[in-house]
């Protein structure tokens, strides 16, 4: 019932299209167009629809799998699926990439959505009735746009329905200002409540701190420095939504299949729901079968997905509650009985050598760091007992108990912007050399940012906090909510090798334009290195 409301007004949501030569037509009529605030919010269902079809899922890959923070390794060839994840990981993709070319249509269908209903609003509806949903429409156009320009840098700039001729790609800088300037007309509009009224969609403080990662990130994007910017608009959250957000006291209630808008510190989250709003698959692709009982998991897992030991190794602060997003080591049942597979050694261990292979063994589940590979071509750590388990896994999307034992799908929300970021991102921002500003009466220096955020997570408070230690900080604290490629790039450490990538060619921080795109409009400029 958490969303109940949130999916309700949602009720009318259809699928948008997802290429822009496809003519659409407005399910909207002159005899059923919205005439209250209710109505205009419904009609907006298929651009949050949109969002939540592949955000944690391709997105997540594409802004995870490329980086230290997750893998998926073959496993005695399950999961290598043609080598997709491996390419992530190693950043050897190219223009085919099903996920390059998944993102692509599905960025540019959420922003083809928000023009087709901005086209039918500014048309049709009353001015005063329709402003907010407008507004609304276009911080969700920025939004696809910000993620577009960060995946793909330099892409065709459209604001219009329907699209009159082949889009000619716009230069990242470009596309930098248009961002820029939706959110900043569209702010008046927005309403200025948190809740469950508001809960998924824009507000006044959703595009703030929207505005706060498009300057952040300014340097890298246009080549200008946009730090103050960065700090102002933070200040725009901190001091003036201060009654409205807060720290949440339990950081896993953030991501607990219960998380909804009763968490307080949530900005804006894609709203999931296992039978109504399907999109969120971590259980699924995470954890291993052998806990599917400790975690009343309805369905089997597929123990695809892990984390690289370096990166692990980061949760390393003494009483810091973010460790226990992890399983690492041998594992136990709730009762303290340890998890037991019945296996043969053979079984347990594929080069076993010994006539008695076919013996029987209790193996006791042991969640090694280590990602040792038996086929490094495929990057495989094999499907015997010890290779199922290679890899830490990540709890932090806690296991749903009611989620769909059909599709596999959970309730958990996925946060994409949250008042933790807004604290850390002007950190960086001090650090970077904007000056410390005050709220409500406090310096609100890089040290004392950073030590919030440490004190709610019962970690060790720090001094002279330097931008290296902000970034591991930021890999705690953010770890899997898709924000690591994006760190990574601005820190200049994208290039770095981890795992088993040792790729350092910076054409790789952004992603080629389809091959599929590009063969239906010659326009497109295809992006260097590729």
């Amino acid at each position: 019932m958490k969303k109940i409301l949130f999916f309700a007004a949602l009720a009318c949501a259809a699928a948008s299209c997802t290429k822009l030569d496809v003519p659409v037509k407005s399910e909207l009529t002159p005899d059923n167009f919205p005439n209250n605030p209710e109505g205009y919010i419904a009609a907006t269902g298929p651009v949050y629809t949109q969002l939540r079809s592949i955000y944690a899922v391709d997105y997540w890959r594409m802004q995870e799998l490329s980086t230290d923070e997750a893998i998926i390794p073959a496993r005695d060839g399950n999961y290598d699926d043609g080598g997709q994840y491996r390419f992530l990981h190693m950043h050897t993709w190219g223009p085919d990439h099903p996920n390059v070319r998944s993102n692509w249509e599905w960025g540019f269908g959420g922003i083809n959505a928000c023009n087709r209903l901005i086209s039918l609003f500014e048309t049709n509806g009353a001015v005063a009735t329709a402003k907010a949903s407008i507004a609304e429409l276009r911080t969700m156009r920025a939004l696809f746009y910000f993620i577009m320009m960060d995946l793909y840098g330099n892409v065709p700039i459209i604001s219009t329905f329907p699209v009159n001729g082949l889009p000619k790609t716009a230069p990242r800088a470009e596309v930098f200002q248009f961002i820029e300037k939706d959110l900043k007309e569209a702010i008046p509009n927005l309403s200025s409540t948190a809740g469950t009224l508001t809960y998924g969609r824009p507000t006044k403080w959703m595009a703030f701190t929207l505005l706060e990662k498009l300057y952040l990130n300014a340097q890298y994007y246009t080549g200008q420095a946009r730090y103050t910017e960065t700090v102002a608009m933070a200040d725009s959250v901190l001091d003036r939504a201060k009654n409205i957000y807060s720290l949440d006291a339990d950081y896993m209630t953030l991501f607990a299949p219960e998380n909804g808008p009763q968490i307080k510190e949530t900005i804006f989250a894609v709203p999931y729901d296992p039978n109504v709003a399907e999109g969120n698959h971590f259980t699924r692709f995470g954890l291993h079968t052998a806990v599917q009982a400790k975690y009343s998991i309805p369905f089997r897992p597929s123990i695809a997905l892990s984390t690289i030991k370096e990166f692990w190794q980061k949760f390393n602060l003494t009483g810091d509650v973010r460790n226990n997003t992890w399983l690492a080591g041998k594992q136990y049942e709730n009762n303290g009985a340890p998890i037991i597979i019945k296996s043969t050694k053979k079984g347990v261990d594929a080069s076993y050598a010994g006539a008695d292979g076919t013996a029987s063994v209790d193996y006791h589940l042991d969640f090694t760091p280590e990602l040792t590979l038996v086929r490094p071509a495929t990057m495989d750590v094999g499907n015997d007992e010890l290779g199922k388990a290679k890899g830490v896994r990540s709890i932090k999307f806690y296991p749903d108990k009611n989620a769909n034992p059909n599709t596999r799908f959970q309730g958990n929300d996925m946060p994409i912007l949250r008042l933790a970021d807004v604290i850390m991102m002007k950190a960086e921002a001090i650090l970077r050399g904007a000056a410390p500003t005050s709220v409500g009466g406090e310096l609100q220096t890089a040290d004392v940012l950073v030590n919030k955020i440490r004190t709610r997570a019962k970690a060790p408070v720090l001094s002279g906090i330097t931008l290296d230690q902000l970034l591991d900080e930021r890999a705690r604290e953010f770890a899997w909510e898709g924000w690591r490629r994006n760190d990574l790039i601005r820190f200049g450490k994208f290039e770095s090798a981890w795992g088993f990538k040792n790729n350092a060619d910076v054409n790789k921080r952004i992603y080629p334009v389809p091959t599929s795109e590009r063969s239906l409009n010659p326009n497109l400029v295809q992006n260097p290195g590729y």
